[in-house]
């Protein structure tokens, strides 16, 4: 079995309201998780306006999908337009 993590810095500007930073820190796990089927979740700086990390795992047999898998979902968070990708981090290990 190998897992695939990657952990992501969102920049959100010109947010005036931790309810509307949730609004699209939501919207976005919704996606992410109906698209590419995996698990998701904010993971630091809840209570900031301007900023949020998000995680992501998901497992498989194949090294090349889950490589695969986190490309995609770096390039769809990167063409959402809501915020700016920051410091990311991917780890790929057998369990």
């Amino acid at each position: 079995m190998i897992v695939g993590l990657l952990t992501a810095h969102l920049c959100m500007h010109g947010i005036t309201s931790l309810k509307e930073k949730r609004s699209i820190v939501k919207g976005l796990i919704g996606r992410l998780k109906s698209r590419f089927n995996i698990s998701i979740s904010e993971v630091e700086h809840n209570d900031s306006k301007n900023s949020a990390v998000i995680a992501l795992a998901l497992v498989s047999n194949d090294t090349r999908f889950i490589d695969q898998q986190i490309d995609a979902v770096i390039n769809f968070m990167r063409n959402d337009g809501r915020f700016f990708l920051g410091e990311m981090e991917r780890e790929t290990f057998n369990a």
